[in-house]
């Protein structure tokens, strides 16, 4: 069975409403020497201003955006669509139209056009572009221990076992000796071995040797 179509009352009302306003804007424009399909272009204009600044300003809203200019064409139209609607209430003698009035009608399509490109054209925010990525950083260097020669290493459980030595890849006794010298350059003194340990990044024990080849 087919159901019959109910009007919406709210629709109906803006049907009416938006119909006046259209004669209102198009009789407004008329009286200011805008003839012929001319007159009947402004109120089109004015509209569509209207609606383009209300989604843009929806739009802005929605993505937690600056609404400002939005709201500032959105007035601009809606006074053009107001004044036009009081003008015509036996205000304004259609007859005689002062010259400023003139004026803005037939300055109003520049405007209209400003504003809707503007409502379109928005200049869009960018994202920051991700950091390039640093160089690897450098391995640490391999600590080699050596036992001394002659050094007994199976002792006997009731003596300590002799410590072995520490020797340092002759690149990183390199590497040292640069860090030394930039260090008395600075300092007017010689480094240490606990400051060589912290430039290094090397275990106590290795910087110990490190400084010992270095003095």
């Amino acid at each position: 069975m087919t159901r019959l179509v109910r009007p919406d009352a709210v629709l109906v009302q803006a049907v009416i409403a938006g119909a006046l306003s259209f004669a209102h804007l198009h009789d407004l424009a008329e009286a200011a020497g805008q003839d012929g399909w001319k007159a009947w272009a402004y109120p089109v204009s004015v509209d569509l201003l209207l609606v383009a600044a209300w989604h843009r300003l929806r739009s802005l809203r929605d993505a937690g955006e600056p609404s400002r200019s939005a709201w500032s064409w959105f007035a601009v139209a809606l006074a053009a669509s107001l004044g036009a609607n009081v003008a015509t209430a036996g205000l304004l003698d259609l007859r005689d139209v002062p010259d400023w009035l003139r004026i803005l009608v037939a300055g109003w399509p520049a405007l209209a056009f400003l504003g809707g490109t503007l409502l379109v054209h928005r200049q869009r925010p960018t994202s920051p572009s991700a950091p390039e990525p640093g160089p690897d950083p450098a391995p640490m260097p391999v600590v080699e221990r050596e036992t001394e020669p002659g050094v007994q290493t199976d002792t006997p459980p009731d003596l300590p076992a002799l410590a072995p030595a520490v020797t340092a890849p002759p690149a990183l006794v390199a590497h040292a000796r640069k860090i030394a010298a930039d260090h008395r350059t600075r300092t007017g003194s010689d480094i240490d071995a606990e400051t060589l340990r912290a430039r290094l990044g090397v275990p106590s024990p290795m910087a110990e040797a490190i400084a010992a080849q270095l003095a």
